[in-house]
């Protein structure tokens, strides 16, 4: 069975999706650990509550960025992952953190990349009248968000919501995007080969697999 580690700096939905489908052999594979940036990550209670050893570093305890990255890999690697999930985890990372765990790291990122890197994705989908907005799922370089997209999911933006609006219509969808890929990962189907991602043996178009 795979092995999964994942990373939060939050509440940790995403996380909570991901431990109900392993334990609902959606995906098969176990969450080993949880590590988080923040010791009062609600994440962190969640991987506690499913057995899951739960871990925290604060950044302050570190010298540099290279620093933390390098104790969190020696962390990780104790449990020896086949993948490292990224479920809002809110540091930017270093490129040797990057290049360790090149081609089984995984990211969502609320909004339909390349569109919105980087923060507030939904104030900006608002702000500019886009009537869709929505999640990617891709492999992690070491473009912020720039990794090779695998999945989208699309949502609606009306012109009377709010930012929690399209926030919570787009975490719906990511509880079912996320789960999804992290099962095609640890099946096999999926992987990361020359800059792009390929599933069942075929390059992804750059928006990745459509889903529906």
């Amino acid at each position: 069975m795979k092995r999964i580690v994942v990373l939060v700096s939050g509440n940790g939905s995403n996380l909570q999706a991901i431990l109900d489908a392993c334990q609902q052999g959606r995906i098969n594979g176990s969450v080993a650990a949880v590590f988080s940036n923040k010791a009062d990550a609600f994440g962190l209670e969640r991987a506690r509550e499913a057995g899951v050893p739960a871990h925290a570093l604060a950044a302050s305890q570190f010298a540099d960025r290279e620093a933390f990255d390098r104790q969190l890999m020696l962390e990780i690697d104790a449990y020896a992952p086949d993948l490292v999930v990224l479920a809002g985890y809110m540091r930017i990372l270093s490129p040797a953190f990057v290049q360790r765990y090149a081609g089984r790291m995984l990211n969502i990122h609320p909004s339909l990349l390349p569109k919105y890197p980087g923060l507030h994705t939904h104030r900006q989908a608002i702000e500019n009248g886009d009537d869709e907005h929505g999640t990617s799922v891709h492999f992690v370089t070491e473009e912020l968000d720039g990794g090779p997209v695998i999945l989208q999911a699309k949502v609606p933006v009306f012109s009377e919501d709010t930012e929690a609006d399209v926030t919570a219509r787009v975490q719906h969808q990511e509880h079912a995007i996320y789960p999804l890929v992290v099962s095609w990962f640890v099946e096999g189907r999926l992987a990361m080969r020359d800059d792009s991602a390929w599933l069942d043996g075929q390059p992804l178009p750059a928006e990745g697999h459509a889903f529906e």
